[in-house]
């Protein structure tokens, strides 16, 4: 699928923590003398989490980039940086996200609690959080444009480093995109995709990824371009730690492991939830369905493995949504680029 001589790129955004530098760590053991970018918000971060992972990998050249997703000029000039360092790009993981909580609906997780709602509630956080959303700079919904749109102009960035349009007619890209089973179509309104109206923006943003991803497919495809997206199950990472205090989760974990009984999704640690991830970058990504979704699942024994399941994507949506991503893109750069 690739040459054998060039050397494997892999740049993973908010590769720096949780999943994202779980991901790192095992790129890096499976895959030798590879190309691996830290795009991160925080060089502070970045700079600790390159030192780790140098430290695992001697031959591997681990650089940083510097991207915020929630603004567009940052994207444009990470763009930048990652065409003038590399030739190719093998692996595009579009990772970093933000979920911002303002409190529990402890109402709604009591009544969950004594349900059969129970699992649903627990694998997906609906209706147990009480979500915050903002504006960028830029104008947009922040959930939105840090988990979807910033992505979205990042891959048109990049177009010239992907599959074979760098030229090489054998190069193959995958766009790698973490979704998540709070991925919920009926969070999501194509009228108004960036959630300003809704109360889970979170859950909105993710399904506009898994939407994304497949018109992606249908636009790169024929380029050696192709989109996936994968879930990671419940996590135990920063990102969770902020939702609820370090105590609740200790309380419920005996409740989560024994969850995991009858709910292989229960994936607990960072590593475990890059397990499709990592499996992702051992496929021949054109034989993979464009309308699967790649979950990261464990057995009762704590052994993980990859689960696949039929995503059921309108057709309509999928043009849509590209079209008015298509348009805000337009703008900005008619605003930033033209100025």
């Amino acid at each position: 699928m690739h040459s054998m001589s060039r050397r494997k790129v892999a740049i993973i955004t908010g590769g720096n923590s949780g999943i994202g530098y779980a991901l790192a760590e095992r790129l890096l053991a499976d895959h030798d003398n590879i190309r691996l970018c830290l795009a991160c918000r925080s060089r502070e971060r970045a700079e600790k989490a390159a030192a780790k992972l140098q430290k695992l990998s001697a031959d591997a050249e681990i650089s940083i980039v510097i991207l915020d997703t929630s603004n567009v000029q940052s994207v444009y000039s990470a763009a930048r940086d990652i065409e003038q360092r590399y030739d190719h790009i093998d692996w595009l993981y579009l990772n970093a996200g933000m979920l911002k909580v303002k409190g529990v609906d402890w109402s709604n997780f009591w009544e969950g609690l004594f349900s059969k709602r129970v699992l649903f509630m627990f694998t997906t956080g609906e209706g147990l959080l009480i979500q915050e959303d903002g504006v960028t700079d830029d104008g947009l919904q922040k959930v939105f444009q840090t988990n979807v749109f910033g992505h979205y102009v990042l891959i048109k960035e990049l177009e010239a480093k992907l599959g074979n349009m760098s030229g090489n007619g054998e190069a193959v890209s995958q766009l790698i995109w973490t979704s998540s089973s709070a991925s919920l179509e009926y969070n999501f309104d194509i009228e108004d995709f960036q959630h300003k109206k809704g109360k889970d923006p979170y859950s909105s943003s993710k399904y506009a990824t898994d939407v994304l991803s497949v018109g992606l497919n249908n636009r790169m495809n024929k380029q050696n371009v192709y989109s996936h997206v994968m879930c990671p199950g419940l996590v135990m990472s920063n990102l969770t730690y902020e939702i609820l205090p370090q105590w609740f989760w200790v309380l419920v974990l005996p409740f989560l492991w024994l969850m995991r009984l009858c709910v292989p999704t229960m994936t607990n640690s960072a590593s475990n939830g890059s397990e499709a991830l990592v499996w992702l970058s051992h496929q021949d990504p054109s034989q993979l369905d464009p309308q699967s979704k790649f979950q990261s699942s464990v057995t009762a024994c704590g052994k993980p493995y990859v689960e696949t399941t039929k995503m059921n994507i309108d057709h309509n949506k999928v043009e849509t949504l590209m079209q008015k991503l298509d348009s805000l893109d337009a703008d900005l750069r008619k605003k930033y680029k033209n100025a």
